[in-house]
């Protein structure tokens, strides 16, 4: 297939759904995490789980960088935004994320700090050239996907010895999220029942599917890296179902189309020459993960926002009505929080899972209410 619209098609993606129903063994259950937010929308969007068994399960796990990124980093860019010579730019998500005490980019912009959203970091480069006088940091945020585009303009400061740009580094690694989920306590207590991962697309184009030969030998959990079309995904479904029924575990490249192996090795160099592996570092839901995000290489220092205002590590305050945590773990499902739908909706967020384009409860409240309801009344017609 070449074209979009062949990876939609419904012929086809009933002919999937009923290979799925076919193999899937009704003597089992199937538990299968998407980490990528991303797939996440996509799974609501098309309406997958209403192709699906119903013992095959999606959880939604920590997919969204936006999501994931503890309160103190927001709380971290809050306070660089309030000074009076600092201009703050970042991608829109993060603008409504709450900080602690429900302070966010956006109110803080709303005080009068200049806080500026962006669609790509080359814009801040453009932004310090044109106010030599402002001290230009770009709030940089994301997975590997991301990474190498803020490597890239760290580079190009470099050459052009911009001294009045930096960045704020809050780059996080895929794989080290997914061992830590695994080894989280609900996971071993078994309150966590994960039996395959569908591989992120985007993070995989960049670092291949070689980072993911671990979980299979380690853990003897199969992965399957696959694209965000419903067949893409259905297909995906396909081939856990059948590796966990023959007990074979593997890592299995369904985006064959855009992933290889070894990934996009002109973009791994770029970012290692930029950046190295921060000992540890916080995410929301999971707490500290060794080796788990990027910092900016000594070579780089003088772009390096932390170190240029002496910035020191700030433990947010969470609200302790709100279930992301829980959410980005697989341990919930958004609508099992309190908060979901009343008052927390995406025009009010009081988390970083509705407030994001990739977060899963603002999927689920688009589009998995709808799914949610139509299997209560399948139930309910039942015999």
């Amino acid at each position: 297939m070449k074209y979009v619209d062949e990876f939609r098609d419904g012929d086809k993606a009933r002919a999937l759904a009923a290979l799925i129903h076919t193999e899937a063994d009704p003597a089992r259950r199937y538990h299968l995490m998407e980490f990528c937010g991303g797939h996440t929308h996509a799974i609501f969007r098309y309406g997958i789980p209403d192709l699906l068994p119903d013992n095959v399960r999606l959880i939604h796990g920590p997919g969204c960088p936006v999501c994931v990124l503890p309160i103190g980093r927001l709380d971290m860019a809050i306070g660089l935004a309030r000074r009076p010579d600092v201009i703050l730019c970042t991608y829109g998500d993060m603008l409504r994320v709450p900080g602690s005490g429900r302070d966010s980019l956006m109110k803080v912009r709303a005080e009068g700090t200049d806080v500026r959203m962006l669609y790509s970091p080359a814009d801040a480069i453009t932004l310090a050239q044109r106010h030599p006088d402002r001290q230009v940091v770009f709030f940089a945020i994301g997975f590997e996907t991301t990474t190498p585009p803020t490597a890239l303009v760290l580079e190009q400061a470099r050459a052009l010895g911009l001294d009045n740009f930096s960045v704020f580094c809050n780059h996080v690694l895929t794989p080290a999220a997914m061992h830590a989920i695994l080894n989280t306590g609900e996971a071993a207590r078994g309150e966590l029942r994960l039996d395959g991962f569908i591989g992120p697309a985007h993070v995989s184009t960049v670092i291949g599917s070689a980072p993911y030969e671990p979980f299979p030998a380690q853990y003897e959990r199969p992965v399957v890296i696959a694209g965000f079309e419903p067949l893409d995904l259905l297909q995906a479904i396909l081939l856990l179902v059948r590796q966990l029924n023959e007990g074979r575990c593997e890592v299995e490249n369904q985006f064959t189309r855009a992933v290889t192996r070894d990934g996009n090795r002109k973009a791994q160099r770029l970012v290692e020459r930029v950046f190295e592996r921060r000992a540890s570092f916080e995410w929301r839901g999971l707490g500290a993960i060794p080796d788990s995000a990027l910092r900016i290489r000594d070579a780089y220092a003088a772009f390096d926002a932390e170190r240029r205002f002496n910035l020191e590590p700030l433990e947010g305050r969470e609200n302790k009505a709100c279930a992301c945590p829980s959410v980005l773990r697989g341990v919930k499902r958004p609508h099992e929080c309190t908060l979901f739908g009343n008052p927390c909706t995406p025009d009010n967020p009081l988390g970083a899972c509705m407030v994001s384009s990739e977060g899963a409860c603002a999927a689920y409240y688009s589009y998995g209410r709808r799914i949610e309801r139509r299997a209560i009344e399948a139930r309910e017609v039942m015999p």
